[in-house]
This record gives structure tokens, C-alpha cells and sequence, in this order.
């Protein structure tokens, strides 16, 4: 018995130990699906109650047409789509949008990477200049529109005497009521406005590319123009589509920035698809067609984010795919035809650039031994001063507005309907302040808009870290399709779901509340933060969490004690971007809220106008005291800010 059990003994220490198998749910469902699962649900159930629900809702909504006799909605199928290419508002509307979009994106592409090139490089005063660049696209667009019609005011703006003392016309011009002007006056703001996206993120891409290889070039005698379209060009190719689809899809859903400063006027000039679909919907009462005008545009918008998606997720660890697609295909030719243009574009610059250095060798002859007369030093103190005079015209257009405001606020009534001191006032006053805040609900406006700002941020951020905690390090299935559709859904435009989610929110008898905005305001928080914040964590070495796991710290903990403080500059990169983005919005604000006391700024703004009577001096103090919490927040951590757009609008 003895030698049984010896022998049972020497058995056992030779059997191989049972190999642990996953079960079926966790072969089917990823390995960290259970950990996963707190982690994303509170996004997917957002995601699917506030935004593919809406969305289902508003394609069915979009086959629907109200009866006037049972005072129901009833089914028409495809009928209203039908309708809308024999809408002449809708082909009106349609075109409007295209030229607009064209016409904006076109210039704020020329003017953004000439900029971030002026701003490349050796330049004083780099980081207060770049800066200032930035300032119009943190100033929320109720003041972008108040304060643009404010200078195109024929009687009381700032631009038509600029424009007569230069000679350049010789009456007052009606900027925003004449048809043929209205629309370029539009693009300028929008112009404005969008310049900056184009900045910071070209600024990153030029940073990107290895400095070796313009010295190499200048080596082998490569001219300036041949430099930028051989090194250049090439280096931001993914840096520029990105920047140009991103671009086009945001300024192709403009919506708040037209309605506020021409309401689509003059005579239909301006009014964009998404301002028709508003019409239709909440001011006529006919939801289906006012859906149907919004989703019409759909398929464009889908082809246009599915190439982004393509774009910005490329293979992983480089991987070269052997399969040419015929996306590839596409791009294979896009880039020959953008590469002729660009050479038939830079070919008179090429000539103007030979010209400039014959003109200063004559002008600034070598020695008679053949050195040149000016050491490097001083060709570069040269170039340096052209950039800063290129940049001056530049400034002026940035800066102007924000003057405008400052000089308009403190001046009285009586200055303004006079036109005296149209540019310092004289004498300066804080009646406009003391009016704003003793006769207006602007307090209330402020508070409502605090509350909500910084309700549904914190609410956004939350989910957003967990969620990208798990897309970033857990293995589930759907987490590709989720990464996808968070991208898709930053994308989505809000002239899309507005009109479905005013229905849901008023079947929950939410509508007209605080919930009503803090409830949808993540809709479009959230997607960008989590982007954001995933591309921060994979960067996270894995490791730090492994030791906390084996010291015995839950998932959660390894998450809230060493994950989420080593990414604090990313979260709080996240946090001002989602504050700035609630604090501004307009558009779900306007619709959702009706009672004057829940207000938010952007929407109350409109309340201090009495039908064609703009009391320019109290809306330029508000404006001016509504873009201040976003400048001080600006100011404190603007380069997180910063930084947490170009990395996650572009990567991820």
C-alpha cells in the first residue's frame, strides 16, 4: 500500500496541469468582456438612445407627412423625397450650401497654410502670435454674428467707412441685404472663423516633418517654391486631407453662424439646406419633409466620412496592404491631378521667386571678391521682418472684431445713433454694463449657462475616460465598430438628429428644461473626448498598470489610480474643449428651450432684440462679457488645448 501510494505520488508530480480554455461567451465575445462591459455601457446606451435611435427615428420621421384632417402623421414612403428636387427652395437651398462650403473651405485652406508657414519656424514673439491667431475660433458664434453685423451695419458698422476712406466705394453699402453681397459677406465671417482649425493642425504637420531634409534640399540648390511643393506638400498630404474633409463636413452643416446673421435672407441668398430643414420643421409644423430636407444629404455626408474614417485609421503598425482597393485607386489619381495643379499653381511663384532674387542681388550687390555683401545673420533678420509685414494684414483682420466690440461697448446710445467717434469712444462709459446687467436677464442667461456648461461636461468626460479606457486597452468584440462609430458620431451633423430629438425629448416631458440640454449636449461632447483621450492612453505603457494588477488592484483601480492621473494633460485637454463647445452651442439651446428664464447666452442674446432695433451698445458689453470665461480658460491652458485637438482630431 505503501509503494501504491509512492507510486500514486510520482504519478502526480508528472501529470501536466489542466489547461484553463476560455469559455464559448468569452471566445465569442472577446477576452475582457466582462471588464469591459461597465466601462462602455453608459457610452453605448447614450449612443443608442440619443443618437442611432434619433436617427432610425428621423428616417422613418423623413416618410411622413401630417394630415391636416386627422391631425396625425402618415406614411408616404419615398414621396418626400420625391418632392424635394422640385422644391425650387430646396435646389436654391442646395446650391447656396455648395458655393458657401467651396467657396469657404477654398479660402481658409489658402490663407491657413500660408499662415502656419509665416508662422513656421525662427519668429519673435511665436507663441503670442499664434495666439492671437487662434482667438476666433474660441470666441463663441453669437459673438462672431453679433459683432460681424455690428460692422456691416450700413448706418452704424465699422466697415463702410473703412472701405469709403479708402476710396473703394463711394455710398454706404448694405453688406447683408443686398443679395449679391450677402453670401461673400458670410464666407469672410465663416473665413474668420475657421481659419485657426487650419492653423494649429497645419502648424503640427509642418512641425512633423524632419528639418534634414530642407537643409538637404537648399544643399542641392532647391528653390523656396520647389522646397515646399517637393517637401512640403508631401509632408502634410495626410495632415491637409484630414484638415479639408474635417472642414468641409463642419462648414457644409453651418447652421447658427448663417441664422444669426441673415436668417437665410436676403430673399432665400443665404439660407443653407440646414436652415431650410429648420424652417420646414419647427417654424411650418411638417416634420417629414423638414427630416427629409435634413437627410437628403445624407449619402454625401456618409461618403464623405467613410473616406475620413479610412484616412484616419491606417494600417496598423504600418502594415503595407498587398491588395490595392479601389478607394487607392481613387486617391492614386486625386493626388496626380492635385500634384498638376499644384505645379501649374506654383509655376508663376517659381517665376516671382527668381524674379525677387535677381531684384536683390541688384539691389544688394555682392563684394568685388565675390562674398556676399549681407552675412546669413542679416538674411535671415531680412526674412524674418517680410514675414512679420506678410503676417500685419493678417492681424489687422483677426483683431478688428475684437475691437470693435471693446469701442462699441463703451460707448453710450447717443455716440452709436450719432456715428461721432466711430473708432475710440469719447467718452468712454460703462453705461452699456450697467444697462446689461440691471435691465436684461443677463445674470440669468450667464447662470443658466454655467449650469448646463458645466453639468453635461463633466457628465461627457466621465464616460468618455471610461469608455477609452477599454477601447485603449481591453479586448471585446464591436470595440472597431465602436471606435468607428464614435468617429462617425463626432461627424454627425446636428441638422440631422435636432428635429427627431426635440420628439423624444418631448414624449419624456423633458423638453423645455435643463435635461433637455444635458442630456443632448454629450451627443457631440463625448465622441471627440473619447477619441482624444484613447490615442492618450495607448501611449501609457502598459506595464504600470500590469504592477498595480499584481499588487492586487481591480481593473477599476489600475484605471483610477495609475491610468487616469498620467493622463491628466489629455483629460483636461478634453474638459476646456467639451466647456468651450457647451458654453458656445446654439442650435439645440435654441430649439429645446423655450421659457425666457432657462435661456442659455447664445439663445438670450437674440431677446435684447426688438424686431429691426439692435441695441448694438448692450449686445457688443454682452458678447464681450460672454467670450471672457472662454478666453480666461483659454489663457490658463491653452496649450493643452491645443495640443489635445491636434492629436485627437487627426489621430487616434
Amino acid at each position: 500500500m505503501d509503494q501504491s501510494k509512492g507510486l500514486k505520488t510520482s504519478t502526480n508530480l508528472y501529470r501536466p496541469e489542466r489547461i484553463v480554455r476560455p469559455n464559448v461567451l468569452s471566445r465569442v465575445l472577446g477576452r475582457d468582456w466582462k471588464m469591459a462591459l461597465p466601462f462602455v455601457l453608459p457610452i453605448v446606451l447614450i449612443m443608442g438612445g440619443l443618437i442611432v435611435y434619433p436617427f432610425i427615428n428621423a428616417v422613418q420621421l423623413s416618410m411622413t407627412t401630417r394630415s391636416l384632417i386627422t391631425r396625425t402623421e402618415v406614411f408616404v414612403g419615398f414621396d418626400n423625397y420625391a418632392r424635394l428636387f422640385q422644391d425650387t427652395d430646396f435646389i436654391s437651398a442646395i446650391r447656396n450650401t455648395i458655393v458657401f462650403t467651396v467657396v469657404s473651405v477654398s479660402v481658409k485652406f489658402v490663407v491657413g497654410i500660408s499662415i502656419a508657414l509665416l508662422l513656421h519656424g525662427r519668429l519673435p514673439g511665436r507663441n503670442v502670435l499664434t495666439a492671437v491667431i487662434l482667438l476666433p475660433w474660441i470666441v463663441p458664434e453669437v459673438v462672431t454674428a453679433l459683432t460681424w453685423r455690428s460692422i456691416y451695419d450700413p448706418i452704424f458698422g465699422g466697415l463702410n467707412p473703412i472701405m469709403q476712406g479708402l476710396g473703394l466705394i463711394d455710398r454706404p453699402v448694405a453688406w447683408l441685404a443686398e443679395p449679391g453681397l450677402a453670401m461673400p459677406s458670410v464666407i469672410a465671417v465663416n473665413v474668420w472663423k475657421g481659419i485657426p482649425f487650419f492653423v494649429i493642425l497645419l502648424l503640427a504637420g509642418l512641425k512633423a516633418i524632419d528639418r534634414e531634409q530642407y537643409e538637404a534640399a537648399e544643399v542641392d540648390g532647391a528653390s523656396v517654391v520647389q522646397r515646399f511643393r517637393h517637401i512640403t506638400m508631401p509632408g502634410l498630404r495626410y495632415v491637409i486631407i484630414t484638415t479639408l474633409l474635417l472642414s468641409f463636413i463642419m462648414t457644409f452643416n453651418t447652421f447658427g453662424l448663417i441664422y444669426l446673421m441673415t436668417g437665410g435672407g436676403p430673399g432665400g441668398a443665404t439660407r443653407l439646406f440646414s436652415i431650410l430643414a429648420y424652417e420646414k420643421a419647427i417654424i411650418g409644423l411638417r416634420f417629414g419633409p423638414g427630416v427629409a430636407t435634413a437627410l437628403s444629404m445624407a449619402p454625401f455626408m456618409a461618403a464623405l466620412i467613410f473616406v475620413l474614417a479610412r484616412v484616419m485609421r491606417p494600417n496598423e503598425q504600418g502594415a503595407v496592404r498587398e491588395k490595392v482597393t479601389l478607394l487607392d485607386r481613387i486617391g492614386s489619381g486625386f493626388d496626380r491631378i492635385i500634384g498638376l495643379l499644384l505645379d501649374a499653381v506654383l509655376l508663376p511663384l517659381q517665376w516671382l521667386e527668381q524674379l525677387v532674387s535677381a531684384a536683390l542681388k541688384f539691389i544688394v550687390p555682392s563684394k568685388a571678391d565675390g562674398q556676399p555683401r549681407l552675412r546669413r545673420s542679416q538674411w535671415e533678420a531680412l526674412g524674418v521682418g517680410t514675414r512679420l509685414l506678410l503676417l500685419l494684414p493678417v492681424f489687422i483682420f483677426v483683431l478688428f472684431p475684437f475691437y470693435w466690440i471693446v469701442v462699441t461697448s463703451f460707448k453710450t446710445d447717443l455716440q452709436i445713433q450719432r456715428f461721432t467717434s466711430i473708432y475710440v469712444p469719447n467718452p468712454w462709459t460703462f453705461e452699456q454694463y450697467r444697462s446689461l446687467l440691471s435691465d436684461t436677464p443677463f445674470l440669468t442667461w450667464f447662470r443658466n449657462t454655467l449650469i448646463v456648461a458645466v453639468s453635461s461636461t463633466a457628465l461627457s468626460i466621465s464616460i468618455a475616460a471610461l469608455a477609452a479606457y477599454a477601447l485603449a486597452r481591453l479586448r471585446f468584440l464591436g470595440s472597431g465598430l465602436l471606435t468607428t462609430l464614435l468617429l462617425i458620431t463626432y461627424l454627425l451633423p446636428a441638422s440631422l438628429l435636432f428635429i427627431p430629438l426635440y420628439r423624444i425629448l418631448t414624449d419624456l416631458g423633458v423638453i423645455n428644461s435643463y435635461s433637455a440640454l444635458i442630456l443632448t449636449y454629450p451627443t457631440f461632447l463625448m465622441p471627440f473626448a473619447t477619441w482624444v483621450m484613447m490615442g492618450y492612453f495607448r501611449s501609457i505603457p502598459v506595464e504600470l498598470e500590469e504592477a498595480a494588477l499584481i499588487d492586487g488592484t481591480t481593473r477599476f483601480g489600475a484605471f483610477r489610480l495609475v491610468t487616469l492621473p498620467l493622463a491628466a494633460p489629455a483629460l483636461l485637454s478634453v474638459t476646456l474643449f467639451a466647456f468651450t463647445n457647451a458654453w458656445n452651442e446654439f442650435l439645440y439651446a435654441f430649439v429645446f428651450i423655450t421659457s425666457d428664464s432657462l435661456k442659455t447666452l447664445p439663445v438670450g442674446l437674440q431677446l435684447l432684440v426688438f424686431g429691426d432695433i439692435y441695441p448694438w451698445g448692450q449686445l457688443m458689453a454682452a458678447s464681450l462679457m460672454m467670450a471672457v470665461p472662454v478666453v480666461i480658460v483659454y489663457i490658463y491652458a491653452q496649450r493643452y488645448l491645443v495640443g489635445g485637438l491636434t492629436a485627437g482630431s487627426v489621430k487616434g
